[in-house]
């Protein structure tokens, strides 16, 4: 699924939402819906103004709260509507969900060590990689789908789905999808339209450097 070969020079901008309490405390959060902190907010209002210069025509977000929140910071610049879509949560990882790194390794070790190594593991009894992608890649090119010529998409969505989706899109095997890396909070990658697909442009970018607390990590 590489996307359209049309060559119509669109862009997608897949925004990760910002801080929550959980990323903090690196805590498995998964599909539960964690509200953004005081500084996720200010994440989110500070990288709206820098995406906002990109002149984006339609926004897409996940229905959860920390990535629509995070959304809205960029709707209530551009003035643009924002689609909420519940294919573009972040993966569902049963049992992991609510634990800390720590106690993940320590009760799943080894189903932990298969994950990193790449191998296809329900974390928690949950989803496949593949499977979010499945539900995750065809709702980004059905909105991407929609853009004029040139146009550009923003897609909120969340670290584990961006990656997946990232990795759909590009036509890579599910297995090399952990060398794509994680994305920091309110950090953003982009993908541009060419002769044969879409191409990684910007991966992991933000106004500053920071920490990547995440569920895929």
């Amino acid at each position: 699924m590489n996307g359209s070969s049309s060559g119509r020079g669109r862009r997608i901008v897949l925004w990760r939402h910002g801080q929550t309490a959980w990323n903090l405390e690196r805590r498995f959060q998964g599909s539960t819906d964690i509200e953004l902190t005081e500084n996720g907010v200010g994440q989110a209002h500070r990288a709206a103004r820098l995406l906002a210069s990109l002149k984006p025509d339609a926004i897409v977000a996940s229905d959860l709260r920390r990535a629509a929140a995070t959304g809205a910071e960029l709707a209530a610049i551009t003035g643009l509507d924002v689609t909420h879509e519940a294919g573009l949560r972040e993966t569902y990882a049963g049992a992991w969900q609510g634990l800390t790194h720590e106690e993940i390794v320590e009760r799943y070790g080894e189903q932990y060590a298969a994950w990193k190594r790449g191998e296809p593991v329900r974390r928690g009894g949950g989803e496949l990689e593949t499977e979010v992608a499945d539900r995750a890649a065809p709702v980004v090119l059905d909105h991407a789908d929609k853009l004029p010529d040139g146009g550009t998409l923003v897609v909120v969505s969340h670290g584990g789905t961006i990656r997946t989706t990232i990795g759909r899109l590009l036509g890579l095997e599910a297995r090399h999808w952990e060398g794509l890396g994680g994305l920091s909070n309110c950090c953003w990658s982009v993908l541009g339209e060419g002769a044969r697909g879409w191409r990684l442009l910007e991966h992991n970018a933000g106004t500053l450097p920071e920490l990547v607390l995440g569920d895929d990590t």
